[in-house]
């Protein structure tokens, strides 16, 4: 028993399907592995049984008959067949090629300038004196500053002192009218 799968849907994925199988028999690209072809032989086995090659509906449209998985795969092996280069991450450029590849590759190199480069040719090119120190308005003046009772930092100032003796007995505990019960 079979899933509802329109009947277009339905042969052009077996048309798909025969199609990479004819194309890698015809050997334009590389061979295709044990894996692919019980793939291609397998999936079509299926969609010609049960209307779809998958029975899980979270894997695909519920009127397609490929899941968008098998659709992925299918697309790589058709590539294959036909000889087309599989895109990874990027074809790196060889020598005397450029990269056609866009992102990083694309942009130049970033101008970086040597700071200890230009150093002894600058100093020779401006020989000129340094601009003058700003020149201040006024003689700084140190004021005498009255003494603060605060301030006094005597000679036991900074040594350790004991901690005054906690009260001997018991805590005293108090009870706070106006809590949960007294309204």
């Amino acid at each position: 028993m079979g899933r509802d799968v329109d009947e277009r849907k339905k042969r052009a994925a077996l048309r798909k399907l025969r199609k990479a199988a004819e194309l890698a028999e015809q050997g334009k690209g590389p061979p295709l592995s044990d894996w692919e072809r019980e793939f291609l032989e397998e999936v079509e086995e299926r969609i010609e049984k049960y209307g779809s090659a998958f029975a899980d509906p979270m894997k695909g449209d519920e009127g397609e008959a490929l899941s968008a998985l098998q659709q992925v795969k299918l697309k790589e092996i058709d590539k294959k067949a036909r000889g087309k280069a599989r895109k990874g991450f990027g074809n790196k450029a060889g020598p005397g090629k450029k990269s056609t590849k866009g992102g990083f590759a694309k942009r130049a190199p970033p101008r970086v300038r040597q700071i200890d480069d230009d150093i002894e040719e600058e100093a020779i090119e401006t020989e000129t004196p340094p601009p003058p120190a700003p020149v201040r308005r006024g003689k700084p003046v140190l004021k005498a500053v009255p003494k603060d009772k605060t301030s006094d930092t005597g000679p036991d100032a900074y040594k350790e002192q004991a901690p005054k003796p906690r009260p001997a007995g018991r805590p005293v505990f108090r009870v706070i009218d106006g809590g949960k019960d007294g309204a």
